[in-house]
């Protein structure tokens, strides 16, 4: 079941109505049920799995709070460890050892001996994203940030709460676990919010990313057959697909609980409106950028040992986001690409906070919502860095898009081959066509396009277009919402004549 499905559509309002309905000690009950649900909707084995990983990692917390209590602090850190390896090494089995398997094969035939046989094993939906979830608990619990959970029904809903169990945000112990000890009455304000953020993330997914896929995949399906500008613009047009598949699912996922009373965190905040990568990353997949901050960055030494630490320790935490994306040298690759990004701006200044106040130096994220002081000089400035760091986060796309490094190496070769600058008016018509764009198709295409911008654009620190669109008179709100939802009726990708898609961070 995803969220852009006709179950969806009809298992959210029952999960929603009967949670009012019920009596308030049954409602997490009844949550715990309808995520369990939810989840084994894939497949029924992957309820053992989550199952397993809530009650190892439930356990791991008692027994580290016990031992601690006791003064034992080696037992305290072994049941940490012991949570770390068990869940760990369930997500490297799933997700990694076909991998491996596929390198030991590869020096295995350097040598000239027999290749190894390599299990094939699928991989459990958003495992990456709730096996996190349950292991930042333990290692809270561990740090002493947080009070082991008692109520193991509690903890359970913590770590497979439906809305946000299968590509995140990836939410703290200590923001999302107290929520469910709330009383949640039945709010107008806040469903409207929350319907509003999902018809909003629908519209970026069906009617923006599934019609990029159309493109993107035609391309990369056949690279050999396109020329070097048109391979760049369906990369190009890959950062704003992923970006509304993800971030589409975010504000669904978000949206699908504050309906429920419950609020999970922002995952993104206009990521490619930014002047530099450090920008970027401060707004992209947030809850994971987060993760690896306190959980790996920070034990690892963070910039409190020394500027050379911090650079190492920047590249291990950036290596590891890339690994965590799946299973390719490719995703490694992106990772690296990004740490070293991270590593050079490090080293120029670029998007650094300086300690002294009087430089005017700030954070790529005061950088993109700060206003325009009037000199058309520091505005072009502003607009190249930004272009710069697109073309950075572009290219970083094409290994990341691409399914070998070989692919990656044959589009460059491509691309140089054939430019295909003297065929730029053709090849905007060419992808047209793989989109199944028509004339009216393309124009309201270019149109959600430019919406989005604007939305992105208008959402500066201290904004909020839901906000701005729930103040209006109730004509106004109700045009915006029926122009939405036929939006994505007309020019949506669903239904018979197209395949639907679910989400790319499913698979990761």
């Amino acid at each position: 079941m995803i969220f852009n499905s006709v179950e969806y559509l009809l298992y959210f309002p029952i999960v929603a109505v009967l949670y009012f309905l019920l009596p308030q000690k049954l409602r997490n009950y009844w949550l715990l049920a309808a995520s369990f649900f939810f989840y084994m909707s894939w497949n029924k084995a992957y309820g053992l799995l989550l199952a397993g990983s809530i009650l190892v990692t439930y356990l791991a917390a008692l027994a580290t709070e016990g031992c601690r209590s006791k003064g034992n602090e080696k037992g305290a850190k072994a049941a940490m460890l012991a949570s770390l390896f068990l869940n760990l090494g369930a997500l490297a089995w799933f997700k990694y050892l076909g991998f491996l398997g596929q390198n030991v094969n590869f020096l295995l035939g350097l040598m000239g001996k027999e290749a190894i046989t390599i299990p094939d094993i699928l991989l459990p939906v958003g495992i990456s994203f709730y096996i996190f979830q349950a292991l930042g608990y333990a290692l809270d619990v561990y740090f002493g940030k947080i009070r082991a959970e008692k109520n193991l029904f509690t903890y359970a809903l913590f770590v497979s709460f439906f809305p946000q169990l299968v590509a995140g945000p990836i939410e703290r112990s200590r923001n999302l676990l107290p929520q469910f000890y709330e009383e949640h009455t039945f709010e107008v304000a806040r469903v409207k919010r929350g319907l509003l953020m999902m018809l909003w993330g629908l519209f970026m997914k069906m009617v923006i990313a599934d019609r990029l896929s159309l493109i993107v995949t035609g391309v990369y399906g056949e690279y050999l057959a396109y020329n070097g500008f048109e391979l760049f613009l369906a990369t190009a047009l890959f950062c704003i697909q992923i970006y509304c598949d993800f971030a589409g699912y975010s504000y669904l996922a978000i949206g699908s609980a504050g309906v429920l009373g419950f609020r999970l965190m922002d995952n993104f905040k206009q990521p490619f409106l930014t002047t530099s990568i450090h920008g970027h990353w401060s707004r992209w997949h947030i809850s994971l950028t987060g993760w690896f901050r306190d959980y790996l960055y920070i034990p690892l030494g963070g910039n409190r040992k020394g500027k050379a630490r911090k650079l190492f320790n920047t590249m291990v935490i950036f290596l590891v986001s890339g690994l965590w994306h799946g299973a390719r040298w490719n995703y490694v690759t992106w990772g690296a690409l990004h740490g070293a990004y991270m590593v050079i701006e490090e080293l120029l200044g670029i998007g650094v906070r300086k300690k002294d106040a009087k430089q005017k130096t700030e954070t790529a994220e005061e950088e993109s919502g700060k206003q325009s002081s009037g000199k058309v000089g520091e505005v072009l400035w502003a607009i190249a860095r930004g272009v710069f760091t697109y073309l950075l986060i572009t290219f970083g796309f094409l290994i990341f898009r691409s399914e070998t490094m070989s692919q990656v190496v044959g589009i460059l070769r491509q691309a140089k081959a054939n430019p295909g600058l003297g065929q730029i008016t053709a090849s905007f018509s060419h992808l047209a066509g793989l989109g199944n764009l028509d004339p009216v198709a393309l124009v309201f295409f270019v149109a959600a396009i430019l919406l989005l911008l604007l939305v992105d654009l208008y959402e500066k620190p201290g904004r909020d277009m839901k906000a701005f669109v729930l103040a209006k008179p109730k004509v106004l709100r109700w045009c915006v919402y029926l122009g939405l939802l036929l939006w994505i009726l007309l020019f949506g990708i669903y239904g018979h004549d197209y395949t639907q898609t679910e989400f790319i961070y499913f698979q990761f």
